[in-house]
């Protein structure tokens, strides 16, 4: 036998041991790309698969039919980075779902059925950089402390959904932010609007695509 054989074999012995591991622990209704990543999307599930590895980091959800996250998902899997829960059927987000331990960077909650955004929701989580929360058709309250503590949020998605008013603070709190979308909500031209609107515009410098909001009040007004 060759020379180079004989240190070849443990390594190939150890690879196959790891992808057997890694396709054992993958949820039977899923596919699993690579280690720390279950794909689920698409697979009609009606609630979280159960077996998902607990040092998941993207965990895809997607074009489901799931009613309600745990309050305590993020609690077991506290290595993710990366969850897409839209087009779901979540009507509510118990709040404290997410700690302000969890890791989370990017949370697509877009296109589901939520109706309000209250405080603490999303429990002052300091590494959630992306949040998704667009395409909700009933969603009409979104508190003004809905987002404390997202310290490091850069883009919040609030398109097309109820949203009729929305209290400043719940967005200048927001010390990171760098895109916000709020266009084709059914805005109200009242007072918390137009402090809403003389917000963006102080921050248009930094916020460029934000004013976009202006174009549901000014048809409406036509």
């Amino acid at each position: 036998m060759l020379p180079w054989v004989y240190w070849l074999q443990p390594i190939l012995i150890l690879l196959s041991s790891v992808f057997w591991t890694w396709g054992e622990n993958c949820p039977a209704t899923c596919l699993c790309p690579d280690p720390h990543t279950v794909d689920c999307s698409g697979r009609g599930l009606t609630r979280l698969p159960e077996e998902i590895p607990l040092d998941v980091r993207r965990l895809l959800l997607a074009d489901n039919w799931i009613p309600r996250i745990p309050s305590d998902f993020l609690v077991l899997y506290s290595d993710l980075v990366y969850l897409d829960l839209r087009n779901n059927s979540l009507s509510y987000i118990e709040p404290g779902t997410l700690s302000t331990s969890s890791r989370l960077v990017f949370l697509d909650l877009g296109s589901n059925n939520l109706t309000e955004i209250p405080k603490g929701t999303f429990g002052e989580s300091r590494s959630l950089i992306k949040l998704r929360l667009g395409n909700n058709p009933y969603l009409s309250m979104v508190s003004e402390d809905a987002f404390l503590g997202l310290t490091s949020l850069r883009e919040l998605e609030l398109e097309r959904n109820a949203l009729s008013t929305l209290k400043v603070g719940a967005l200048s709190q927001l010390p990171s932010l760098r895109v916000v979308r709020l266009e084709g909500n059914p805005w109200v031209c009242n007072c918390n609007f137009t402090n809403l609107f003389e917000w963006l515009m102080e921050n248009h410098h930094k916020l460029p695509n934000a004013l976009d909001v202006g174009d549901s009040v000014h048809n409406m007004t036509q």
